[in-house]
C-alpha cells in the first residue's frame, strides 16, 4: 500500500508533522505560498493541513486530483470552497474544540476592557498623566449578557459570565431549550435580545443567515450604551453602521478582534477612543496553538490511514471505535447500493432505505452516505461517498432513512438494511445482513435467496418455469464460463410466479453472452454485475 503524503502549507507547531510521520503519513511543510505555487504541487498530496492564510479555492481543487482531506486547525472555514471540496469528494475538517477556552477567554478580556476602559486608561498613563475622574467604568456584575451564538464558544462564555455574576441570555436556533436550561442560559429570540442586552456577544460562524446581523436596523433595537464584542467572523457586524452610533453613545463600546477584511490595515473604525481593536489573536496562545495542530495531524492521519472520520463538516463523522464496528455492514450497504445502481435503467425518483434490528442503532449515516455512493456510481460520474447525498439532492432524487430496532420484518435476522428504489419505471427492493462480519443479500423484489456477492455476477429475474437453470448453465458452458455459485428463489411454489437466480462466475462476461442469456423463454431481465 503506497504511503499517503501531506502537505502543509500554512505555519503550525512542529509537533504536527511529527504525528503525521508517526502514524505512517508523509509529510512536507511549505508555508507561504501563492496560488499558483500551490496549484503547482498540491497534485501530488492526499491530504492538506491549512490554517487561515491558505485559500482552498475551486481552481486549487481542480489541480488536486489525489487529495482527499482538508484540515484546517481551527473552527473557521471561511478560507475553504466546502462546496467545491465536497462536489470532488473531498473531507473539509475542522478543530472546533482545541481553541474554543483561549477564544473565549479573549472575548470575556475584551468585554471587561471595554468595561473598565483599560486600553485608553493605560495608553493615558503611559504618556504621563493621572486621569483618575476621566475613566469612570462600569461593573458586570448584574448585567445582561446576550450572546449571538451559543456553541461551544459561547457555551464557555456564558459559563464565564455567569462567575462574573452576570445574566445570560442567547439567540441561536439550534439551542434547545433543554440544553439551554442545563447551562443557565435564558433561549431568546434576536429582538428581545438586542432589547434587553447590556453586552452583546458574537459567537456564530459567518453564513447567508449571520452575515450584517448586527447592522443599522438591529443596533438601533439596542439599549443606549450597550457594548458589541466581536470575537467570532469579520461580515457579522456592519462596522460603517456602528460608527455613528459610537460617535452619538448610542453603542457605549465596542470590541473586535475579526475585521471584514483581513489582515485589517486600515478600517472606518481605527482611531476610535471607544473601540478595542485586536489583529484576530481569538486562538493565539501557546496552548491552542499546539491543541489545533496536533488535532489536525491526528484527525488526518486517522482518516488517511484507517477510514476513521472526526469534525468532517461535509461528511458524517466516524470514531475509530465505530469504524472498525462499522466496516462490514458499510461494504454491505455500498453492495446493496451497487445492485441496485447496476440494475436500474431509468433515472432515480425515490430511495428508502430501512435498518432493523441492531443496524438501526448504529450511526448510520455513513450507512446510508455508502448506500447512496454505491446506487450513483454505476449511473454517473465523479460520485463517492463524500458528495453523493449532495448529488443525491441536487438531482431530486428523494431520500428517506427509517428505523426500527425491533426489527419486526426482519424475524429470521438479528439486523438487516433493505433499499427500496423507485425509478421512472418501477420500485425494487434488496435486503441484506452480514454474517460473519460478510455482507449478504438475502432478499430481492420480496423474493428470499441468500447470496454472497462475489467479483462478477449475473442477475436473472425470470418466471418460475422449467428450464432456465439448464439454459444458463448451457450458454454459459458453451461460453467457457465456469460457475462458482449458483443461488435461486422465488416467491411461491406454482407456476409462473417470479423467480430470481444470483450466478457467481470465474471472469467477467461479453454483453454478446448477457443477451444471448436474456432471450431464454422465461427470462425477464438479465444483468451482468461487478462488485470490487
Amino acid at each position: 500500500m503506497t504511503q499517503p503524503k501531506v502537505l502543509i502549507s500554512d505555519k503550525l507547531s512542529p509537533r504536527s508533522k511529527q504525528i503525521f510521520e508517526e502514524k505512517g503519513v508523509i509529510c512536507d511543510v511549505k508555508t507561504g505560498m501563492t496560488e499558483d505555487e500551490l496549484i503547482a504541487c498540491i497534485g501530488e498530496y492526499d491530504g492538506l493541513a491549512i490554517r487561515s492564510a491558505t485559500k482552498v479555492t475551486q481552481k486549487v481543487l481542480d489541480a488536486a486530483k489525489k487529495l482527499k482531506v482538508v484540515g484546517r486547525a481551527g473552527i473557521g472555514v471561511d478560507n475553504v470552497d466546502i462546496k467545491a471540496a465536497t462536489a470532488q469528494g473531498v473531507v473539509v475538517m475542522n478543530t472546533p474544540f482545541g481553541n474554543s477556552v483561549t477564544t473565549a477567554e479573549h472575548a470575556v478580556a475584551l468585554m471587561m476592557s471595554m468595561a473598565r476602559q483599560i486600553p485608553v486608561a493605560s495608553a493615558s498613563t503611559h504618556a504621563g498623566k493621572w486621569e483618575k475622574n476621566r475613566f469612570m467604568g462600569t461593573e458586570l456584575c448584574g448585567k445582561v449578557l446576550g450572546l449571538i451564538g451559543c456553541g461551544n464558544i459561547g457555551s464557555i462564555v456564558a459559563d464565564r459570565a455567569q462567575g462574573l455574576k452576570m445574566k445570560v441570555m442567547a439567540y441561536d436556533p439550534f439551542l434547545s431549550k433543554e440544553h439551554a436550561a442545563s447551562i443557565n442560559v435564558e433561549k431568546v429570540e434576536l429582538d428581545e435580545l438586542l432589547a434587553r442586552a447590556d453586552v452583546i456577544s458574537l459567537h456564530t460562524p459567518l453564513n447567508d443567515a449571520t452575515r450584517n446581523i448586527l447592522n443599522k436596523d438591529s443596533l438601533a433595537k439596542t439599549k443606549k450604551g450597550v457594548m458589541i464584542v466581536n470575537c467570532a467572523r469579520g461580515g457579522l457586524v456592519v462596522e460603517a453602521d456602528i460608527k455613528p452610533l459610537l460617535e452619538s453613545g448610542h453603542v457605549g463600546a465596542a470590541a473586535f478582534d475579526v475585521f471584514e477584511e483581513e489582515p485589517a490595515n486600515s478600517n472606518v473604525l481605527f482611531g476610535m477612543e471607544q473601540v478595542i481593536c485586536t489583529p484576530h489573536l481569538g486562538a493565539s496562545t501557546n496552548e491552542a496553538q499546539e491543541n489545533v495542530a496536533i488535532q489536525v495531524a491526528e484527525q488526518m492521519a486517522d482518516y488517511l490511514v484507517n477510514g476513521t472520520v472526526m469534525n468532517a463538516l461535509n461528511i458524517p463523522s466516524v470514531s475509530a471505535e465505530d469504524a472498525a464496528k462499522l466496516k462490514p455492514y458499510i461494504e454491505l450497504a455500498s453492495r446493496l447500493g451497487s445492485f441496485a445502481g447496476q440494475i436500474t435503467e431509468t433515472g432515480l425518483n425515490k430511495v428508502v432505505i430501512e435498518y432493523e434490528g441492531a443496524m438501526a442503532a448504529m450511526n448510520t449515516k455513513p450507512l446510508t452516505a455508502a448506500a447512496l455512493n454505491g446506487l450513483l456510481q454505476p449511473l454517473m460520474e465523479g460520485v463517492n461517498m463524500v458528495n453523493a447525498p449532495v448529488v443525491a439532492k441536487e438531482r431530486n432524487i428523494e431520500v428517506s432513512e427509517i428505523k426500527n430496532e425491533k426489527h419486526e420484518r426482519a424475524s429470521n435476522y438479528k439486523t438487516l438494511m433493505r433499499l427500496t428504489v423507485t425509478s421512472d419505471r418501477r420500485t425494487r427492493d434488496i435486503a441484506g445482513t452480514v454474517f460473519a462480519d460478510q455482507p449478504r443479500v438475502v432478499q430481492i423484489n420480496g423474493v428470499p435467496l441468500e447470496a454472497a456477492l462475489g467479483h462478477h455476477m449475473i442477475f436473472i429475474n425470470n418466471e418460475d418455469k422449467p428450464g432456465l437453470i439448464g439454459g444458463v448453465g448451457v450458454l454459459l458452458g458453451d461460453a467457457g464460463v465456469n460457475i462458482a455459485n449458483f443461488h435461486l428463489g422465488r416467491k411461491k411454489v406454482g407456476t409462473e410466479t417470479e423467480a430470481v437466480a444470483l450466478v457467481e462466475v470465474d471472469h467477467a462476461v461479453s454483453a454478446e453472452l448477457i443477451k444471448k442469456i436474456s432471450e431464454l423463454p422465461s427470462a425477464k431481465q438479465v444483468k451482468a454485475l461487478k462488485f470490487e
